[in-house]
């Protein structure tokens, strides 16, 4: 029921939610029109998960991000869901395990049409010891995957001869390997997951506003009771009052905590990692690879039309917000997969470079590959909850525990998590919209392929964006400049998953930005015309968006060019964030 002052409350029925420009500012009204249960600060992939968890309980729930949903270290990882062997040799078996039961969860039940069963090589250099040696280590692997009571949703492990290996992957060289083990991991498109957490998170009620920056917290006394928030798209502020406020912001969480004035518990150390993506064909394999180095490993992981490869562990602290990549960091990972490459790879071969910055909790050791990936809940100060450290894989358990946190705090009782058994948007009825997919494309008149794509990007919301083709069937054509995808997912991810800007569209929502050789300079101009239809743009915020992604997309290849992370820094801040015409 809703009284004076009150905001009326839409019936939560979990069903998939548009994000678009409406959606934005109603939400906003929302958390400014009545004490939420809980505000989360951060738009990552913990953030939203701690947001969907927080509202799928019951509380009544804001999240807020700076700038774009997972436009920070949730969009640039490995794009792995996995238990981490490294993990398991350091003896973190509860690390592992943990890790293990999500990816199986992520496959089965919340997300199987964005997360798949990627196979890896492991190539064997010693004839002696190490099959027994990695053998044992896998064998545990995949017992720990079982010890959640669940399938592991993956197959188990596969012992190769040296021949056997180079069936499977013919581009290795013979000399690199005496034989192989191959065991299963899995792969996600990390910007689309964290968007369809956030997109669930609204399903169930959650006011959910990007490009609004929390700019300071409000107080009585001592305790938090909310935050003053910017909306960076109008530059108006509002105080969004909350029982209890979450701080997920990753590496940004000691700046966070600065604003109230308190030191936090914990530090958060940022780690660099680089990919840098190159075509399919440039490395004969059916399976991806994993190597070996001197303090981490490295993959070659498949992506669609293309390789991912990655990555390097190095401290960072310059720009967190556009971390760069150096010509050292390319050339180092060059280095290592030569090593074993019949014809290996060069410069001219590298579509499209990435760097992320991973929050670790700060310890004794000096080196960043040595520092903890377990997370840690903290209550500084009364009405502050504060999430870090973790990996992508365990975001839902970080999520669950904040929110836990959050719950010993309130004067009422709270529900306990159910985010287990909540599928994300898009995966319900995905089995059968895949099984019906040769039908789907007869009926959209395009080819099979094309839906197969759409499946594994929106999976059972495919059918929104074949409305926007039947509306328009001009955006059933391919992307000039971007012909892996459709016109209408330009259109579809301004009007239902909020994005506001075209950087959000071509290095998030689509990946052109590391997926074509021109990085989508040739897309940039389509796609803001596009995008201009749905936002209302003038001629002048289209160019001037145009001229942003451009300037972005040649700071990024000149910091390419540099020795040093200085430089590389001071290159990529070449290009100014995109500020909105107003």
């Amino acid at each position: 029921m809703t009284g004076p002052g009150r905001f009326p409350r839409p019936l939560v029925t979990g069903a998939p939610v548009a994000l678009g420009p409406a959606e934005r500012e109603q939400a906003l009204a929302a958390m400014a029109a009545e004490e939420l249960d809980v505000l989360v600060v951060g738009g990552g992939v913990v953030g939203a998960g701690s947001a969907l968890d927080a509202a799928t309980r019951g509380l009544t729930t804001g999240l807020v991000e700076a700038r774009d949903w997972a436009s920070g270290t949730s969009s640039r990882s490995s794009k792995l869901i996995h238990g981490g062997l490294r993990y398991l040799e350091m003896l973190d078996f509860g690390l592992v395990r943990e890790a293990l039961a999500e990816r199986a969860l992520l496959l089965q039940r919340i997300a199987p049409h964005l997360v798949r069963p990627v196979p890896f090589l492991y190539p064997l250099t010693h004839r002696v010891w190490e099959r027994p040696y990695v053998g044992a280590g896998l064998v545990l692997y995949d017992t720990l995957g079982l010890t959640s009571g669940a399938s592991r949703g993956v197959p188990g492990h596969r012992h190769l001869t040296r021949r056997g290996a180079l069936r499977e992957a013919p581009a290795l060289r013979r000399d690199s390997l005496v034989g192989a083990l191959q065991y299963y991991d899995a792969q996600v498109d990390d910007a689309r997951h964290t968007l369809a957490v956030v997109r669930t998170a609204a399903s169930y009620g959650a006011h959910v506003a990007n490009r609004a920056r929390v700019v300071g917290f409000l107080r009585e006394g001592e305790r938090v009771v909310g935050a003053r928030v910017r909306d960076l798209e109008s530059g108006r502020e509002l105080d969004v009052r909350a029982r209890q406020v979450v701080n997920a912001t990753g590496v940004w969480t000691d700046e966070t905590q600065a604003m109230v004035g308190e030191r936090g518990q914990f530090e958060v150390r940022a780690s660099k990692g680089i990919h840098f993506v190159v075509p399919r064909d440039r490395i004969r394999s059916r399976t991806g690879i994993i190597l070996r180095t001197a303090t981490s490993v490295l993959f070659v992981i498949p992506w669609g039309r293309h390789w991912v490869i990655g990555t390097t562990d190095t401290d960072w602290h310059l720009d967190k917000a556009h971390p760069a990549a150096s010509s050292r960091d390319i050339d180092y990972l060059l280095g290592h997969v030569n090593r074993v490459l019949v014809t290996p790879l060069t410069r001219e071969d590298v579509e499209g470079v990435y760097a992320g910055l991973r929050p670790l909790l700060a310890g004794e050791s000096e080196e960043t590959s040595a520092l903890s990936r377990e997370h840690v809940v903290a209550h500084p100060v009364p009405g502050l909850v504060v999430v870090a450290g973790g990996k992508y894989t365990t975001y839902r358990v970080m999520a669950r525990d904040a929110v836990d946190e959050v719950a010993r705090s309130l004067d009422f009782r709270v529900a306990a998590s159910c985010t287990d058994r909540i599928p994300l948007v898009g995966a319900q009825g995905y089995a059968a919209a895949w099984n019906a997919r040769r039908r789907t494309a007869e009926a959209a008149g395009l080819h099979v392929a094309r839906i197969e794509h759409l499946l594994q990007r929106h999976g059972a919301l495919t059918p929104e964006v074949l409305a926007l083709v039947a509306d328009d069937p001009a955006l059933g054509e391919p992307l000039t400049g971007a012909e892996d995808y459709l016109a209408a997912e330009v259109v579809y991810a301004v009007s239902h998953e909020g994005a506001r800007h075209l950087d959000d569209v071509l290095t998030r929502r689509l990946r052109v930005s590391i997926e074509t050789w021109d990085r989508g300079t040739a897309a940039a101009p389509v796609a803001a015309a596009l995008m201009g239809r749905v936002l209302g743009w003038s001629d002048e915020q289209r160019d001037k968006e145009v001229s942003h992604y451009l300037a972005r997309v040649e700071a990024e290849r000149l910091s390419q060019q540099q020795p040093d992370d200085e430089t590389a820094d001071s290159a990529r801040l070449g290009a100014p964030e995109i500020v909105p015409l107003v």
